[in-house]
């Protein structure tokens, strides 16, 4: 692998993260319990994404074992929030 593609997909993870953390913003503040949701998702979706190119940027395949066990913690999550929050009443 060359050292600009390397260079690129660390950049790209970088970026992604910095996207991830301000959705922080959006899960405190909501305004609605759906948006808190959603934004949680992004960011674990987001987390997935970091791994993979982290993976590939550094050549190491056993990070994408990781990344895929994140995405279905990740799945998990939020079926889980999506029925406690039906469950209380609330649509999302």
């Amino acid at each position: 692998m060359t050292p600009l593609l390397t260079a690129g997909l660390l950049a790209g993870a970088t970026a992604l993260l910095v996207l991830a953390l301000a959705l922080f913003a959006r899960v405190a503040r909501g305004p609605t319990p759906a948006d808190r949701v959603i934004a949680v998702n992004v960011i674990g979706t987001a987390t997935v994404v970091v791994i993979a190119l982290v993976s590939a940027g550094l050549g190491e395949p056993g990070f994408l074992d990781v990344a895929l066990v994140y995405a279905l913690l990740n799945f998990l999550l939020s079926l889980g929030l999506s029925r406690f929050s039906v469950e209380r009443g609330g649509l999302l």
